[in-house]
């Protein structure tokens, strides 16, 4: 049986400059992005569309959702099969064509740096990245590409990982 969950947002402009949208230029994209009992997200266009580069956009938020909801499903994963992860850092991009009827994404690249603590769970952590993919309730409801350029690292020691690929050593092993 199908569960159904709910999910509830509110989402209020704050740009009005006094002459509301007037004109493309009279008002700013501002807008502010809340549910109850959490921070409100600050929100704008990208820049590109005369938003405000120290805020989020829409499409920085697709592709953190995306990045989120692969991060969770993989940490269960390695949980319950026996990796131990103890660090992830992920540094996805997208890529949005721009078309006269308005634009879409046309891929997602998530480039997860993963952390485990031994070696011998380096084939399983790499291997669990394509479990998390087709399990992420975000990547299975967009209709372009999300593709996976996952990065294991072996350590003990917890936290994020290393921030430069060369840094990461000859234990590293891409996928």
């Amino acid at each position: 049986m199908d569960r159904l969950h709910t999910y509830d947002t509110e989402v209020t402009w704050t740009g009005d400059r006094g002459k509301g949208t007037s004109d493309y230029r009279a008002y700013e994209r501002s807008h502010e992005v809340a549910a109850e009992g959490r921070p409100v997200i600050p929100g704008s266009s990208d820049p590109s569309f005369r938003g405000d580069p120290t805020r989020w956009n829409p499409e920085q938020m697709l592709l953190a959702s995306l990045s989120q909801c692969h991060l969770l499903w993989y940490l269960h994963l390695c949980s319950v099969s026996g990796v131990v992860v103890t660090g992830y850092v992920d540094r996805a991009v997208g890529t949005m064509a721009e078309t006269a009827a308005g634009g879409h994404f046309t891929e997602a690249v998530l480039r997860p740096r993963v952390r485990v603590a031994a070696a011998g769970m380096v084939d399983r952590a790499l291997a669990l990245h394509t479990d998390a993919h087709r399990a992420c309730f975000i990547a299975n409801s967009v209709n372009f590409p999300v593709r996976h350029e996952p990065v294991i690292e072996v350590g003990p020691e917890a936290g994020p990982v290393a921030e430069v690929e060369a840094e990461a050593g000859p234990e590293a092993v891409a996928g």
